[in-house]
C-alpha cells in the first residue's frame, strides 16, 4: 500500500492558492488514475484505488493547515499504514516557484502542517515533496502571501510543477524513495 498526503486549507476561499499546492496535487493524481477523493474518514477526504497492481490512496486533510497532523495520524492508525510508504507533499517558499525538491527529513523551516505532522507522527523522517512557491517580496506578510492565489505569471510554471510532483509519486510507486529523489530532484 502507498498513500499521499496533500497538505491545504479545506474551502473554496482557498482552492488556488499557494498553500493549497498539496491539494491540487491530489487532485491530478486523481484525474489521472480516476479516483474519486470523497470518503470522509479520519478528518480527511480519502480516495483509493490501485495504481500498477498497488493499492494507493490519495488523501486531503480536512483540518486545516496547522492540525494536518492529526488527520495522518488517524489515517496511519486506522489503516495501519507504514510512514515509509507514505508521501507528504506541501508548499515551500525556500524553493523557487515551478521546482519540486524531494526530501526524507528536516525540520518544519517555520510550515506549520509539517510542524504538526512532526508533532503527531514523533519523527521529522519521512518522505515529502517540497514544491516551490518562493519568497513573497521583502516586507510582504508570508500568510497574505501563502493564502493568494498563483499570479497569472506563474501558471504555465505551477502545471509543470504539478505534472512532475505526479510523475514523482507514480514513479515511487515501483521504486525506493531514493531512487525517486535521484530521479526528480535533478
Amino acid at each position: 500500500m502507498k498513500w499521499i498526503v496533500g497538505l491545504g486549507n479545506p474551502g473554496t476561499a482557498y482552492q488556488g492558492t499557494r498553500h493549497n499546492v498539496g491539494f491540487m496535487v491530489i487532485d491530478e493524481l486523481a484525474k489521472r488514475w480516476n479516483i474519486q477523493v470523497t470518503q470522509n474518514k479520519c478528518r480527511a477526504l480519502i480516495g483509493e484505488g490501485h495504481v500498477q497492481g498497488e493499492k494507493v490512496f490519495l488523501i486531503k486533510p480536512m483540518t486545516y493547515m496547522n492540525l494536518s497532523g492529526e488527520s495522518v495520524r488517524a489515517f496511519m492508525d486506522y489503516f495501519k499504514a507504514d510512514l515509509a510508504d507514505g508521501m507528504i507533499v506541501y508548499d515551500d517558499m525556500d524553493t523557487e516557484t515551478g521546482r519540486i525538491r524531494l526530501r526524507y527529513q528536516g525540520s518544519a523551516g517555520g510550515h506549520n502542517g509539517i510542524k504538526s505532522l512532526i508533532q503527531h507522527l514523533d519523527t521529522q523522517s519521512f518522505n515529502r515533496i517540497r514544491m516551490g512557491v518562493s519568497r513573497p517580496l521583502p516586507g510582504r506578510n508570508i500568510a497574505d502571501y501563502v493564502l493568494d492565489n498563483f499570479p497569472k505569471s506563474e501558471q504555465e510554471k505551477l502545471r509543470e510543477m504539478i505534472e512532475q510532483a505526479c510523475d514523482a509519486f507514480e514513479f515511487s510507486i515501483k521504486n525506493s524513495f531514493d531512487k525517486t529523489m535521484a530521479k526528480f530532484n535533478g
